[in-house]
Protein backbone atom coordinates (compact mmCIF):
# COMPACT_ATOMS: atom_id res chain seq x y z
CA UNK A 1 0.00 0.00 0.00
CA UNK A 2 2.87 2.54 0.55
CA UNK A 3 4.02 1.87 -2.60
CA UNK A 4 0.76 2.32 -4.32
CA UNK A 5 0.36 5.79 -2.18
CA UNK A 6 3.80 7.13 -2.85
CA UNK A 7 2.99 6.22 -6.54
CA UNK A 8 -0.10 8.16 -6.37
CA UNK A 9 0.94 11.66 -4.63
CA UNK A 10 4.22 11.33 -7.35
CA UNK A 11 1.59 11.26 -10.57
CA UNK A 12 -0.47 13.94 -9.16
CA UNK A 13 2.75 15.86 -8.52
CA UNK A 14 3.54 15.12 -12.15
CA UNK A 15 0.63 16.11 -14.01
CA UNK A 16 1.17 19.10 -11.57
CA UNK A 17 4.50 20.48 -13.50
CA UNK A 18 2.89 23.39 -15.39
CA UNK A 19 4.88 22.94 -18.63
CA UNK A 20 3.16 25.45 -20.69
CA UNK A 21 3.32 28.25 -17.94
CA UNK A 22 7.07 27.89 -17.77
CA UNK A 23 7.69 28.01 -21.23
CA UNK A 24 5.51 30.84 -21.86
CA UNK A 25 6.99 33.03 -18.89
CA UNK A 26 10.27 32.08 -20.40
CA UNK A 27 9.64 33.86 -23.33
CA UNK A 28 7.79 36.67 -21.13
CA UNK A 29 4.50 35.83 -22.09
CA UNK A 30 0.76 35.69 -19.48
CA UNK A 31 -1.50 33.15 -21.10
CA UNK A 32 -3.51 33.31 -18.90
CA UNK A 33 -4.14 36.58 -21.01
CA UNK A 34 -4.06 35.54 -24.03
CA UNK A 35 -6.84 33.34 -26.21
CA UNK A 36 -8.82 31.06 -23.99
CA UNK A 37 -5.94 31.90 -21.15
CA UNK A 38 -5.37 28.35 -20.86
CA UNK A 39 -2.23 27.21 -19.85
CA UNK A 40 -2.31 23.70 -22.69
CA UNK A 41 -0.38 23.24 -26.06
CA UNK A 42 -3.22 24.72 -28.01
CA UNK A 43 -3.35 27.99 -26.33
CA UNK A 44 0.51 27.94 -26.05
CA UNK A 45 0.43 27.18 -30.02
CA UNK A 46 -1.51 30.62 -30.19
CA UNK A 47 0.39 32.11 -28.43
CA UNK A 48 4.35 30.83 -28.81
CA UNK A 49 3.46 29.62 -32.13
CA UNK A 50 3.17 25.27 -33.57
CA UNK A 51 6.24 24.40 -32.35
CA UNK A 52 5.72 25.18 -28.75
CA UNK A 53 2.06 23.90 -28.65
CA UNK A 54 3.55 20.59 -30.47
CA UNK A 55 6.40 20.72 -27.47
CA UNK A 56 4.11 21.49 -24.50
CA UNK A 57 1.67 18.86 -25.94
CA UNK A 58 4.34 16.43 -26.11
CA UNK A 59 5.85 16.85 -22.54
CA UNK A 60 2.37 17.07 -20.89
CA UNK A 61 1.24 13.85 -22.74
CA UNK A 62 5.13 12.49 -21.21
CA UNK A 63 3.40 13.72 -17.99
CA UNK A 64 0.60 11.05 -18.20
CA UNK A 65 2.67 8.32 -19.68
CA UNK A 66 5.95 7.94 -17.84
CA UNK A 67 3.88 7.23 -14.43
CA UNK A 68 1.44 4.83 -15.75
CA UNK A 69 4.57 2.99 -17.63
CA UNK A 70 6.08 3.08 -13.81
CA UNK A 71 3.15 1.04 -12.45
CA UNK A 72 3.17 -1.27 -14.78
CA UNK A 73 6.54 -2.09 -14.97
CA UNK A 74 6.12 -3.01 -11.03
CA UNK A 75 3.33 -5.19 -12.36
CA UNK A 76 0.62 -3.54 -10.24
CA UNK A 77 -3.17 -4.52 -10.03
CA UNK A 78 -4.93 -2.96 -12.93
CA UNK A 79 -7.00 -0.90 -10.48
CA UNK A 80 -3.18 0.74 -8.98
CA UNK A 81 -2.44 1.49 -12.82
CA UNK A 82 -5.85 3.01 -13.37
CA UNK A 83 -5.47 5.22 -10.17
CA UNK A 84 -1.89 6.61 -11.26
CA UNK A 85 -3.73 7.32 -14.47
CA UNK A 86 -5.70 9.32 -12.55
CA UNK A 87 -4.51 11.09 -10.51
CA UNK A 88 -1.63 12.41 -13.73
CA UNK A 89 -4.61 13.84 -14.97
CA UNK A 90 -6.06 15.46 -12.02
CA UNK A 91 -2.36 16.94 -10.97
CA UNK A 92 -2.52 18.58 -14.46
CA UNK A 93 -5.72 20.06 -13.88
CA UNK A 94 -5.92 21.09 -10.20
CA UNK A 95 -1.75 21.72 -10.31
CA UNK A 96 -0.36 22.50 -6.76
CA UNK A 97 1.95 24.57 -9.03
CA UNK A 98 -0.73 26.74 -9.87
CA UNK A 99 -2.73 27.04 -6.82
CA UNK A 100 -5.33 24.72 -7.97
CA UNK A 101 -5.71 26.21 -11.60
CA UNK A 102 -4.34 24.14 -14.19
CA UNK A 103 -5.57 22.99 -17.77
CA UNK A 104 -8.03 20.77 -18.69
CA UNK A 105 -6.39 17.42 -18.96
CA UNK A 106 -6.60 16.43 -22.30
CA UNK A 107 -2.87 15.67 -23.15
CA UNK A 108 -1.97 14.47 -19.81
CA UNK A 109 -5.04 11.82 -20.40
CA UNK A 110 -3.86 10.94 -23.71
CA UNK A 111 -0.29 10.12 -22.59
CA UNK A 112 -1.66 8.51 -19.68
CA UNK A 113 -4.73 6.83 -22.24
CA UNK A 114 -1.76 5.62 -24.37
CA UNK A 115 0.33 3.87 -21.64
CA UNK A 116 -2.98 2.22 -20.37
CA UNK A 117 -4.38 1.07 -23.58
CA UNK A 118 -2.04 1.96 -27.01
CA UNK A 119 -5.07 0.93 -29.30
CA UNK A 120 -8.30 2.19 -27.91
CA UNK A 121 -6.12 5.91 -27.44
CA UNK A 122 -4.69 5.67 -30.68
CA UNK A 123 -8.26 5.00 -31.77
CA UNK A 124 -9.36 7.78 -29.62
CA UNK A 125 -6.96 10.46 -31.07
CA UNK A 126 -7.62 9.35 -34.49
CA UNK A 127 -10.95 11.12 -33.58
CA UNK A 128 -9.58 13.86 -32.04
CA UNK A 129 -7.31 14.27 -34.95
CA UNK A 130 -10.23 14.35 -38.03
CA UNK A 131 -12.22 16.39 -36.30
CA UNK A 132 -9.67 18.81 -35.57
CA UNK A 133 -8.38 18.95 -39.06
CA UNK A 134 -11.50 19.23 -40.20
CA UNK A 135 -13.29 21.89 -37.89
CA UNK A 136 -9.86 23.63 -36.95
CA UNK A 137 -11.23 23.69 -33.38
CA UNK A 138 -9.01 21.26 -31.20
CA UNK A 139 -11.84 21.86 -28.22
CA UNK A 140 -14.19 19.78 -30.30
CA UNK A 141 -11.69 17.25 -31.29
CA UNK A 142 -10.76 17.09 -27.05
CA UNK A 143 -14.49 16.37 -26.28
CA UNK A 144 -14.95 14.17 -29.13
CA UNK A 145 -11.78 11.80 -28.55
CA UNK A 146 -12.47 11.78 -24.75
CA UNK A 147 -16.03 10.68 -24.64
CA UNK A 148 -15.17 8.18 -27.23
CA UNK A 149 -12.39 6.35 -25.40
CA UNK A 150 -14.76 4.04 -23.24
CA UNK A 151 -16.56 2.63 -26.52
CA UNK A 152 -12.94 1.85 -27.73
CA UNK A 153 -11.56 -0.09 -24.53
CA UNK A 154 -14.77 -2.03 -25.18
CA UNK A 155 -14.06 -2.13 -29.12
CA UNK A 156 -10.63 -3.52 -28.35
CA UNK A 157 -11.40 -5.79 -26.00
CA UNK A 158 -9.38 -4.37 -22.87
CA UNK A 159 -12.60 -2.82 -20.77
CA UNK A 160 -11.26 -3.58 -17.63
CA UNK A 161 -13.69 -2.01 -14.48
CA UNK A 162 -10.25 -0.14 -13.61
CA UNK A 163 -9.58 1.00 -16.73
CA UNK A 164 -13.66 2.06 -17.85
CA UNK A 165 -13.59 4.01 -14.50
CA UNK A 166 -10.40 5.88 -14.95
CA UNK A 167 -12.08 6.39 -19.21
CA UNK A 168 -15.03 7.52 -17.95
CA UNK A 169 -13.64 9.55 -14.81
CA UNK A 170 -11.52 11.27 -17.04
CA UNK A 171 -13.98 11.73 -19.55
CA UNK A 172 -16.28 13.82 -17.23
CA UNK A 173 -13.35 16.04 -16.07
CA UNK A 174 -12.42 16.97 -19.56
CA UNK A 175 -15.92 17.86 -20.30
CA UNK A 176 -16.91 19.69 -17.19
CA UNK A 177 -13.16 21.51 -17.75
CA UNK A 178 -14.33 22.96 -21.40
CA UNK A 179 -17.66 24.27 -20.09
CA UNK A 180 -16.51 27.57 -21.12
CA UNK A 181 -15.74 26.14 -24.83
CA UNK A 182 -19.03 24.59 -24.86
CA UNK A 183 -20.47 27.89 -24.08
CA UNK A 184 -18.62 29.61 -26.71
CA UNK A 185 -19.51 26.44 -29.49
CA UNK A 186 -23.01 27.20 -28.60
CA UNK A 187 -22.93 30.81 -29.12
CA UNK A 188 -20.90 29.88 -32.43
CA UNK A 189 -17.63 32.33 -31.13
CA UNK A 190 -15.22 28.83 -30.21
CA UNK A 191 -11.97 30.11 -30.74
CA UNK A 192 -9.84 28.60 -34.19
CA UNK A 193 -6.52 26.69 -33.13
CA UNK A 194 -3.87 28.31 -35.13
Amino acid sequence: MLVVGSLLVLSFLVGSFPTGVICARARGVNLRKIGSGNVGATNVGRALGKRWGIFVLVVDAAKGAVPVLCAKGLDMHPWPVAGVALFAVLGHVFSVFLKGRGGKGVATALGASMALAPLPALAAFGVYLALYLTLRISSVGSLAGSISFPGFLVIFGVAHPAYLAYSAITAAVIVARHRDNLRRLTAGEELKAP
